[in-house]
């Protein structure tokens, strides 16, 4: 199994802080947004390696951040850069693009993560659950706000888990069960990735494959056991270096 990083967004909303910085990299006490979640995946026997895609405007401190990390000690899973060649937000490729480009090649369940979150919880978790249902994965939490689920991917499931339906950013939800940005996609479904925009899937958020995929192979949900932290503006940046600088 291999982690893919999609990093090649451009974090507009925490303004002058990642101008020519990339949020990922950005410090929490100690340590990076980043590293604190690869920390964890580390720890999981069957990832081999992690391919962390940015673009062409941050490419280079991700190479910098990466021999750090691989000759510091502390890494124990090697890590690759791809860099998708975008400069801007307005000419970036999209989430969705950024894996398809991630994947190139490889034949090997993924683990798919966003890399602006502290998680409460580990991602072996995830993998257990992955291995017990033998599909394609993604991560739900109960969300009471309606106004949170109207900016969030939204899913009906059965009382096995399985997705019957997924919507992104409805109006009138389905259901309480709200998406974050993680997944397990299984290699047996890794030509589906392959050719998802070209068939019709959106491009900008890592949902809109999960949408794609709901609607084109089984794919179970894992209630997520603990919270998270999701860094999106400068208020969020700053309150998370509060709860966790410390750590």
């Amino acid at each position: 199994m291999k982690t893919i990083v999609i990093a090649a967004g451009y974090a507009t909303r925490l303004g002058e802080l990642t101008k020519n910085f990339p949020k990922p990299l950005l410090k929490i006490g100690s340590t990076t947004i980043l590293d604190r979640m690869l920390d964890d995946i580390d720890t999981i026997d069957d990832i081999d390696e992690h391919i962390v895609v940015t673009n062409q405007k941050f490419a280079k401190i991700f190479r910098e951040w990466c021999h750090q990390r691989l000759t510091s000690g502390t890494a124990r899973k090697p890590v690759r850069i791809i860099n998708d060649g975008t400069e801007t937000n307005d000419t970036r490729l999209g989430a969705v693009c950024d894996l398809q480009l991630a994947i190139k090649g490889i034949n090997d369940d993924l683990l798919v993560v966003a890399a602006d979150n502290i998680l409460h919880f580990r991602f072996q978790e995830f993998v257990d659950f992955f291995y017990e249902k033998e599909t394609s994965c993604i991560m739900c939490h109960e969300e009471p706000s309606i106004e949170k689920l109207q900016r969030t991917g939204v899913i009906e499931v059965d009382d096995q888990w399985r997705v019957l339906s997924m919507e992104e950013k409805p109006q009138v939800p389905k259901s309480h069960w709200a998406v974050p940005p993680f997944y397990i996609y299984r290699k047996e479904d890794i030509d589906l990735i392959r050719h998802a925009v070209e068939n019709g899937c959106g491009k900008d958020a890592p949902g809109n494959l999960a949408h794609y995929m709901v609607e084109h192979t089984t794919m179970h949900a894992w209630p997520m056991t603990a919270g998270r932290f999701d860094i999106g503006s400068l208020d969020t940046y700053y309150e998370a270096q509060r709860i966790y600088g410390g750590e």
